[in-house]
């Protein structure tokens, strides 16, 4: 996965967001100090998060943004997808229906990323702003440690 620093900001921005919230909207310049993010990129990703229904804005003295939903119910997958971050673990082309790089083929570890990328989405997707600042964080599954798993070498454990 490749998670460029527009969809961490968002979410740390929306995380300082609900952790700092009175029900006052809150000014982006203040998450902006607290995060250490420039205002102006903070307003471009507050742009999109507000199109995509994740904060309300107001106007005016006193003005700011608040969550639209509560934290408890944001979900982090929504925060990175409003602001265009794709879960992208291949390098197919997302035009092409099938086919890795230029080619109609898939190349041999397509499916391994490909599930890889889904298991981020699923994870992500289980994690609310209010996990994130209660810290919260949902454990990934382990594998079951009584199942024949391959050994370091690729090969099965040898009986006791």
């Amino acid at each position: 996965m490749k998670l460029t620093a527009k969809g961490r900001y968002a979410v740390m921005a929306l995380s300082d967001l609900a952790r700092h919230s009175t029900g006052h909207p809150i000014p982006l310049a203040e998450i902006a100090e607290r995060q250490d993010i420039s205002l102006s990129y903070l307003e471009q990703l507050f742009a999109k998060l507000r199109r995509a229904g994740l904060v309300t804005s107001v106007r005016g003295p006193g003005g700011g943004y608040r969550l639209a939903q509560p934290a408890a119910r944001t979900r982090v997958a929504d925060i990175i997808l409003a602001v265009d971050e794709p879960v992208e673990t291949n390098r197919c082309t997302p035009a092409q229906p099938c086919g890795c790089k230029d080619s109609t083929i898939q190349c041999l570890t397509h499916g391994l990323w490909e599930q890889l990328g889904n298991q981020i989405y699923l994870y992500l997707s289980a994690v609310t702003i209010a996990d994130v600042i209660e810290q919260r964080m949902v454990p990934p599954q382990s594998p079951d440690p009584h199942t024949d798993a391959p050994g370091p070498e690729g090969s099965s454990p040898e009986p006791a």
